[in-house]
């Protein structure tokens, strides 16, 4: 993501585009779960690695994402999840 959005100038649409044009080729194995939320929060307009781990932390037993990213805590409380900013 950060690569594509960086170094290729990427534009959030097609950063999605790509991923999900990967995500349907045969031989690629990804926890499919986690890549969604990521890209629920890409499409929300935040960050894919916020909701990859906000996904993951949950998946190992996390109550609540923490973040100092205000727009991150925002983005994945309107998920559903547990999100506090840290002061």
């Amino acid at each position: 993501m950060w690569v594509l959005r960086r170094v290729y100038s990427f534009g959030r649409d097609d950063v999605s585009a790509a991923l999900e044009a990967l995500l349907d080729a045969g031989n690629v194995a990804v926890n499919r779960p986690a890549v969604d939320a990521g890209l629920a929060i890409l499409k929300a307009g935040g960050d894919f690695a916020d909701g990859l781990i906000a996904y993951e932390g949950a998946w190992l037993g996390g109550d609540t994402f923490v973040s100092f990213d205000k727009k991150a805590v925002s983005l994945i409380a309107g998920q559903g999840q547990q999100a506090s900013l840290l002061a």
